[in-house]
């Protein structure tokens, strides 16, 4: 988990991280995650993650940073993984009590403790049955920008579902990554941004909208459970009072949408139509800004997180 704090001249005033391995040995990960027996599954324990903000804010505070000097908020998470908050959290998540750390209060919210994540390919039937749901591989890549993927967001839920519809039942939100840390902040159930969302296989990428031929493949009654998409420079609302109270943001601190890591990279290296950008990281990539796509059977359409008019492609 990683933090940067920059003035408006873009120049960087503070930054530091927390190594979940290393800095939270009690969750026992290697590189962040657990490898299932099935070599398939690929796994994150949520409450690491919300450890892991304790922390960073506590080293924050204990290096004497200037909360309430932060004027707004945002952040990216990694693409494709996913967060099941069970009924009632959104009360606890309201109300939590500023004198606790975030993971002491949270501990009982979620149905599925460990996170399906970007590694996880364990969905191979799911994808089978989604694609033959909509009719096929491309009619999916024309709605969603990708043929169906075993990574991919919908799939996941939809095994979930299949394997414990009782879990699927008691949850009453479903969080991207980045939308789960905004709500951290939020104090309240953030929405999925479209350029996140658009790494499903169930956002319409053109109407910005679930599609929902591909919510009734996955599972019943999800998009309630997904809530209603919004733009990725959206401001969702201030700062939740917990961190005014524990930490001394100002609370007109603004919440912006969170995004996945892929769309802010974009928007972080500021690229423009006819820019191409390649990251060699834990998955190398190759994206660009795009007018208009033609999704394909290879590689992403996702929708543009600085212009919710244009899009960027992704391999």
């Amino acid at each position: 988990l990683k933090v940067i704090a920059i003035d408006e001249q873009l120049r960087v005033i503070y930054e530091d991280n927390v190594h979940f391995d290393k800095d939270l040995p009690e969750f026992k990960t290697q590189s962040g995650v657990y490898i299932h027996n099935d070599r398939l599954t690929v796994t994150s324990p949520v409450l690491m993650w919300v450890k892991a903000l304790d922390m960073i804010l506590e080293k924050m505070k204990f290096s004497g940073f200037n909360f309430s000097q932060v004027r707004a908020l945002s952040g990216a998470g990694q693409q494709h993984g996913s967060v099941y908050w069970k009924k009632g959290s959104i009360q606890v998540l309201k109300n939590i009590s500023s004198e606790l750390p975030l993971h002491q209060s949270l501990q009982a919210c979620f149905s599925v403790s460990n996170s399906p994540i970007w590694m996880d390919s364990s969905t191979a039937s799911q994808c089978s049955a989604l694609e033959k749901a909509v009719g096929g591989a491309q009619h999916l890549a024309s709605i969603t920008g990708s043929r169906a993927y075993e990574r991919f967001t919908g799939n996941q839920i939809a095994k979930i579902y299949s394997q414990n519809p009782e879990v699927y039942m008691q949850t009453e939100r479903i969080s991207l990554v980045s939308s789960f840390a905004a709500s951290l902040f939020l104090g309240a159930y953030a929405p999925i941004d479209y350029s996140d969302g658009s790494g499903m296989n169930l956002l319409q990428i053109w109407e910005k909208v679930w599609s929902v031929s591909c919510l009734d493949a996955c599972a019943p009654g999800l998009e309630e459970k997904l809530g209603c998409p919004v733009p990725s420079h959206s401001v969702l609302g201030p700062i939740s009072p917990y961190y005014s109270q524990r930490y001394g943001f100002s609370p007109d601190c603004k919440i912006v949408a969170f995004t996945g890591d892929n769309p802010a990279s974009l928007a972080g290296m500021r690229l423009q139509e006819g820019d191409i950008a390649i990251s060699l990281g834990t998955s190398d990539t190759l994206f660009l800004w795009i007018q208009e796509p033609t999704p394909a059977l290879e590689g992403h359409i996702l929708c543009n997180p600085v212009d919710s008019q244009t899009y960027m492609a992704l391999l």
